[in-house]
């Protein structure tokens, strides 16, 4: 939504005085500066450390939460660490989202923590709904002051409200939408949590296609151009039809696939039209990494360098691809996972299956810089820029490489860059031989020109196929696809990060006609984490 003029997040006020909730009080003093609210201070108090007692935390947020109530938001700021930015916020809830009448019931504090309630009115144009969320706060001293002060942060007025964030109450700048799946299934964002900003992005793109017509909402308003994340409809607009191509029974498989596992994400396609089945992501920052995530994809992208071998007559599938203990590339040495035994008489399919990185190393010397390039670009789509799937994604990154990134490349460390919608696609790609662009929704309703690679001849399909499914079958995956009927391959991967103890943990794979791909942030090797995640998709969606 775009309809409606913004303030940006800081704090919060509702226009009634005194009488219920904390009710009215006197405040003796109030400091505004940064970091430092004071709250009550007197010259006689005496200067504490160490965090706030359970009477401190009563005391604090009980004046805070009357202050709020009360729409007095200068003194509810000065109960805070940050009085400039909660004064902005506090303010604007009445100024700019018309809401009033607020009423704020406390939880049980546990330490420092209290939990509560909010019930209030939203008012605009004549009509009134009530508001009714859940939210916390939590209670620190303050650096100078030694006063308890409330730990300022916008979510705790609204639990959907991050920094820079702004409540605005209008006319939606967007019609509603109802999105179905391929089968005609209702997508909703409290069945299917990760497609909430999909589902957001799509009503914004495609709202007024679908037939519908705008209301009147409370939403709240994103600074990074994202879509307006609706809370409260007062006015409802018609609602207009949008047909996906997500799978509900793919898409509740991936959702519960990364609830397993912290800071996961998974894509699924389906190979034989590109159409996106599911997207899930398990990430307390909310970010899309599944379409968006820009990591380094590990030892999955040898599917695009034995493509890039074979393309251009380095080996074959059963020709030599020797496994050594390490190989040094320009005065880096590389090494393989932990008790790989060394084999060198090792052929490119048996140097897949088991992920020996040194084979791979080895090709260094034979590929030219910029022939992982222009394998990615031209024959998996990938690299380019030119995705257009219907919503916001990355299309992964193979730059042309030099110097010790050229072996790094061909394992998937270095510069490459890819996400588990991309690596998706590389499956999908590799198990069809076409590339065919991923989409959300059909390419004819906005007119949208896919991207287009020559994609891979029937011989390398063929080998690439019998490689990833030797890899399902008897190597490095075997564990991971046992049980999975069908047509089944699958490469795993991990891939190093700076600044993380563990790599993170990478695995796509293949089954009949549905290819999944995840990643793990920090969660170790391929079968660790992401392995799981992708064998729940393809059992269940396969």
């Amino acid at each position: 939504m775009r309809g409606v003029k913004g303030v940006v997040i800081g704090g919060v006020c509702a226009a009634l005085v005194g009488g219920a909730g904390y009710g009215a009080y006197n405040v003796l003093s109030a400091l505004s500066d940064t970091g430092t609210g004071t709250g009550d201070v007197t010259e006689a108090a005496p200067v504490r450390t160490g965090p706030p007692s359970s009477a401190e935390v009563e005391k604090a947020t009980g004046k805070f939460f009357a202050a709020w109530e009360a729409g007095d938001a200068d003194t509810a700021a000065s109960y805070t660490n940050y009085p400039d930015d909660a004064r902005t916020v506090l303010a604007s809830y009445a100024d700019e989202a018309h809401i009033g009448g607020v009423r704020v019931t406390p939880g049980r504090t546990v330490g420092t923590k209290v939990p509560f309630t909010v019930k209030a009115t939203v008012s605009y144009g004549g009509v009134s709904k009530p508001l009714k969320y859940d939210s916390e706060l939590n209670v620190v001293r303050g650096v100078t002051s030694h006063q308890p002060l409330v730990d300022w942060d916008p979510a705790l007025v609204h639990p959907e409200l991050r920094k820079g964030d702004t409540l605005v109450t209008g006319g939606s700048a967007a019609p509603p939408i109802e999105a179905v799946d391929r089968d005609g299934t209702v997508l909703t964002k409290a069945k299917y949590p990760s497609l909430g900003p999909i589902l957001d992005e799509l009503r914004q793109r495609y709202g007024d296609r679908a037939g519908g017509r705008a209301g009147v909402e409370l939403a709240v308003r994103h600074t990074d151009d994202a879509p307006d994340t609706p809370l409260l409809t007062l006015v409802k607009g018609r609602t207009g039809k949008l047909r996906t191509s997500f799978s509900a029974v793919a898409q509740a498989a991936a959702e519960r696939a990364v609830a397993k596992y912290p800071d996961s994400s998974v894509a699924a396609v389906k190979p034989s039209t590109g159409e996106i089945l599911a997207i899930a992501n398990n990430r307390d920052d909310g970010f899309d990494a599944a379409l968006l995530g820009e990591r380094a994809p590990g030892s999955t992208m040898k599917i695009i360098s034995a493509a890039t071998l074979i393309d251009n007559g380095l080996t074959s599938a059963s020709g030599k691809a020797p496994c050594p203990p390490t190989a040094v590339w320009q005065s880096q040495t590389f090494k393989n996972l932990t008790g790989l035994v060394p084999n060198e008489n090792a052929t490119l399919s048996e140097s897949f299956a088991r992920s020996c990185n040194t084979a791979f190393v080895k090709f260094a010397d034979d590929v030219k810089d910029s022939s992982l390039t222009t394998e990615a670009q031209d024959r998996f789509g990938l690299g380019r820029n030119d995705w257009k799937i219907g919503i916001p994604s990355f299309d992964g990154r193979v730059p042309v490489s030099s110097g010790p990134d050229t072996a790094a490349a061909l394992i998937g460390q270095g510069q490459v860059q890819m996400s588990p919608l991309n690596m998706a696609s590389v499956t999908a790609t590799a198990m069809t031989g076409a590339f065919r662009q991923p989409v959300v929704v059909p390419l004819a309703l906005d007119h949208r020109e896919p991207a287009r690679a020559r994609g891979l001849s029937a011989s390398t399909v063929a080998q690439l196929r019998a490689m990833m499914n030797r890899t399902a079958t008897s190597g490095t995956a075997v564990n991971i696809m046992a049980g999975l009927r069908g047509s089944i391959g699958a490469k795993t991967g991990s891939a190093e990060a700076d600044g993380q103890a563990r790599s993170d943990s990478w695995f796509t794979g293949y089954r009949n006609d549905v290819a999944a791909a995840a990643m793990v942030q920090d969660g170790g090797h391929g079968i660790d984490s992401a392995g799981p995640i992708v064998a729940t998709v393809l059992r269940d969606a396969g």
